[in-house]
Order: structure tokens, then C-alpha cells, then sequence
């Protein structure tokens, strides 16, 4: 089934002390290397960056749209499921002493009927690192039981925390990085809270990642050929479909360019529905692309099913979105 395109908070600190506003930074401030053994645009991606925007509303430090309402972190995402399980390193981003660590919180995804299981523990699995001079580090969402380390250990840029997981208040495996100052929440990409979008000043990084402000809204299954319109208002999402229903995966983008390659891949109960590929002609501010399969005679096997829609540029990796459906 071929469809059309259309065109047009976590709080996640270990305290709730540490919930406070951006600051500017002072000097001997750390220098990070990425928290996480990847490769950026090949087997992982920066998911969310930090919200320079207080009160309601969201915008990252060039004032894209690659933000969530008050989140304080820099969230590095794996391209699978697959990969979390098969174990990716959270790394130290820089020299320090293990503050505090927890452990034990479950790796499941966040739903309506777990959230309470998880309140005060948003943050799930995780380690803080103190780097002195009242800078630290807070690494979330880390696999159950992955841990290395332990309060009062020193560590050293690279060595190894645990892996990443999907613990806490979270739907796909990434590490989220929250880089403090004195208790007060710092951008990495913009230490100095400039308030000029893209400045381009110094950052906290060694090396610091490239940025795309290109990136996908979400991604849904629905059993039909979504209009643009529902599609940007959720109303083409579908959690449960029957057996002799079309199963259809569809991809919302942000400033999608001509090149881009979308990637739409199912799996259920049987293994890989299909893996659809498809070229963006042309530069927008919105796109969606959505393919779909009828009903095998005999209908679906009763099940979860997976879909993933990937975004890639010159084949570097720039978003990933996942979702999911019930067939019953």
C-alpha cells in the first residue's frame, strides 16, 4: 500500500533541589567528551537537547524545535531496541567522584497504568559524578543492574558507568546527560545562557557534536491513509487494531530536505512486516510519508508490533521515531 505525503517535563534530576533555572557558568568548568560509546549519526543520534525557553513552550539553544517542555539534559538515543539489549556503554563525560548512584528501577516503557510506579524516580537508573568546583554531571535512564560504579569511586573520562537502558520516565533506550553548576541546570551548548539563538559561543564540549534542526514530530500506526491534518493532531493514532485491518506506519518531519531518505519498518509477532524507503523531494517546513500492508488472508497474528521511521542525511542517522500497536 503506497500512501501520500502531506506537506505544511522531564524533571529529571536525582533531588528536587536540583530543579532550578539555567545560570551562567564560572570558570575551571568541566570539558566533556560524549557520555556514551557511540557514533554519532551512525549508531546513535542526539534525540533532545536542553529547553532554553523558561515557562511553557519549548526551544533548544538555536531556538529549534529539538527541545521538550522543561527538559534539562542533552538526551543521546540508540537506533534500537535491539541495540540497548545487546549493551552500549554510558561512559564518564569528564574526571570526577561518583556522588551518588541508583539502581533497580525496571526497564519497561513509560505508560499511563506505570507512571505512578516511577514517581520520584524519573530519572530511573542513574549515576552523579562531582568534577569539583560545584560542577557535576547526572547520567539517566541506565540498564537495571548495569552499574560499575559506586559512591566515592574516582573515574576518569571514558570509564565505563553502566549501559544504557530504558528505566525511569522514558519510552526509548537513550542516555540523558544533565550537566550543573552550583545546583543550577547548565546547557552545554550554550554554558554562557546567551540569549542569541545559534550563537555559536563556547561550549562545554571537547568536541562539540553538529547540529540539524531537521528531526521528526513522532510516528504512529493507523489502518488507513492518514490525512495530513490528523496526523498533526494524533487523531490518526491507533493502539489496537483487529486482525483483517491494514496495518499503516506513518512519519511526522520537521524541515525535512530535498535528499532526505525516510525509512519505515514493521515488525510483529513473525518477524519484519516490511522495510520501506523513501526520498524527500522537496525542502519543507512539514512532511509525512506513511506506507502500509493490507491483511495477509487469514489475518494478522495476534500480538505487539513495532514500527520504526528513521530520518537520514547523506546517510548519517538525524532522528528516529518509534510506536507501537496491539493487534487483537
Amino acid at each position: 500500500m503506497r500512501l501520500r505525503s502531506g506537506g505544511a517535563a522531564l524533571a529529571l534530576l536525582m533531588s528536587a533541589a536540583l530543579l532550578v533555572s539555567v545560570a551562567p557558568v564560572a570558570a575551571e568548568q568541566p570539558v566533556l567528551g560524549l557520555p556514551i560509546d557511540c557514533i554519532l549519526g551512525q549508531t546513535c543520534y542526539i534525540e533532545d537537547y536542553v529547553d532554553a525557553q523558561p515557562g511553557p513552550g519549548q526551544t533548544d539553544y538555536t531556538c529549534g524545535l529539538k527541545s521538550r517542555n522543561d527538559h534539562r539534559g542533552t538526551d543521546i538515543a540508540l537506533l534500537s531496541f535491539e541495540a540497548m539489549e545487546a549493551g552500549v556503554n554510558v561512559l564518564a563525560a569528564a574526571p570526577g567522584i561518583v556522588a551518588a548512584t541508583r539502581d533497580g528501577v525496571p526497564d519497561r516503557m513509560l505508560t499511563d497504568a506505570n507512571r505512578a510506579d516511577i514517581e520520584g524516580r524519573e530519572c530511573g537508573n542513574a549515576v552523579r559524578i562531582d568534577h569539583g568546583n560545584g560542577w557535576q554531571t547526572l547520567y539517566c535512564h541506565l540498564k537495571r543492574d548495569s552499574l560499575t560504579v559506586q559512591t566515592g569511586d574516582a573515574v576518569m573520562p571514558g570509564d565505563i558507568l553502566g549501559e544504557v537502558g530504558l528505566s525511569g520516565q522514558t519510552n526509548y533506550p537513550h542516555v540523558h546527560i544533565g550537566v550543573l553548576q552550583d545546583g543550577e541546570m547548565i546547557d552545554p551548548f550554550n554554558p554562557q545562557a546567551t540569549e542569541t539563538c545559534g550563537a555559536g559561543g563556547d561550549t562545554l564540549w571537547r568536541d562539540t557534536p553538529d547540529y540539524t534542526r531537521s528531526g521528526l514530530f513522532t510516528a504512529g500506526f493507523s489502518s488507513a491513509v492518514p490525512s495530513f491534518e490528523d496526523v498533526q493532531s494524533g487523531a490518526a493514532r491507533m493502539a489496537l487494531s483487529a486482525p483483517d485491518e491494514p496495518l499503516v506506519l506513518y512519519g511526522h518531519a520537521f524541515y525535512p530536505e530535498q535528499g532526505d531518505v525516510l525509512t519505515l519498518t514493521v515488525f510483529g509477532p513473525e518477524g519484519e512486516i516490511f522495510d520501506h524507503s523513501e526520498v524527500i523531494r522537496t525542502s519543507q517546513a512539514q512532511n509525512f510519508r506513511a506506507y502500509g500492508r493490507r491483511a495477509p488472508s487469514g489475518g494478522w497474528p495476534s500480538g505487539p508490533y513495532r514500527g520504526s521511521v528513521k530520518m537520514e542525511r547523506r546517510g548519517a542517522v538525524i532522528a528516529i521515531r518509534h510506536a507501537d500497536i496491539i493487534v487483537d
